[in-house]
């Protein structure tokens, strides 16, 4: 399975006074089971990006194959693929409207013409694989956290058994616990599931922590594209269009420039944990040598 993007531009308004060209000659590949992170300040075309992913939007110019099938072809089934290639956008506990939380993640297999019975398997298997504990699931949606809510809307995409989940910003608005819960719950669904999985974030170290590859959205184009140490070593052209890299590749940068023998190029706490304790154990390894050498 695989989503590639060739020569794809994308124009708002196109032929007014209002015309802005949103996306450009934007070449992509992208391979099954990948986690990736987007990242680019407001306005670069994250989210004018992924919603041509799912045919949500047409590009004026260019292709986009899944499968290998172009799905601008007129007989293509734009349907089915919303339904492989799940799209959950920001603030989504805002599209939540029955009155229990399992009746809202039937909703969208529903909508597929299955039966009754395999439509609620497929709600029963969603939601147990976002964590929500079974007491909840025949509450409203409405009183659940605002986290709660946001898994059970991943749960509502989920059901609809995508083959690629893309994620806008799933933790806008959220408290750090909250964060993290979500965080964990779609890396441990990538693992589980092998699912692709789109992250839009504008958290560097979310992304560094997650992720195993990042792409780098600027005025429409890609800018950067690669692995996170690839792309946050590039830290200075980050902040030169207004972005950043995670605040322990500045920590780790300072340690270096001021004589610690560190690896610069790490983008985690627990990389730069483990680089930090290696310095140190080598040197007291190098200071017991020493040691020994003087009392022979």
């Amino acid at each position: 399975m695989s989503i590639i993007l060739d020569k794809v531009n994308y124009i708002y308004s196109e032929g007014t006074a209002y015309e802005s060209h949103a996306l450009r000659n934007i070449n992509l590949r992208i391979e099954d089971g990948e986690f990736i992170g987007i990242i680019g300040h407001t306005g670069s075309g994250k989210s004018t990006l992924i919603q041509h992913l799912n045919g949500l939007m047409q590009a004026t110019s260019g292709g986009i194959y899944y499968n290998g099938r172009d799905i601008y072809e007129e007989d293509y089934n734009k349907k089915e693929l919303r339904s492989k290639v799940g799209l959950v956008f920001q603030y989504p506990e805002h599209q939540l409207f029955e009155s229990t939380i399992f009746e809202d993640v039937c909703f969208g297999p529903k909508n597929l013409g299955l039966s009754k019975k395999e439509v609620e398997l497929r709600a029963f298997s969603a939601l147990r694989s976002i964590g929500l504990p079974v007491e909840y699931w025949y509450q409203s949606p409405f009183e659940l956290s605002g986290g709660q809510k946001r898994r059970v809307a991943i749960a509502g995409v989920l059901a609809m058994k995508p083959e690629v989940l893309i994620l806008d910003e799933p933790t806008a608005g959220l408290d750090p616990k909250g964060r993290d819960e979500i965080l964990a719950q779609v890396a441990a669904m990538h693992q589980e599931l092998n699912m692709t999985i789109l992250l839009v974030s504008h958290s560097m170290e979310d992304v560094a922590n997650y992720v195993g590859r990042i792409i780098v959205m600027n005025q429409g184009s890609v800018m950067m594209d690669g692995t996170p140490r690839e792309v946050f070593g590039r830290y200075q052209e980050l902040e030169a269009v207004g972005l950043a890299a995670p605040q322990v590749t500045y920590l780790i940068h300072e340690l270096k420039k001021n004589g610690i023998p560190i690896e610069a190029e790490v983008t985690t706490l627990e990389e730069a944990k483990a680089s930090i304790l290696q310095v140190f154990e080598g040197r007291g390894k190098n200071q017991k040598q020493g040691t020994k050498q003087e009392m022979l």
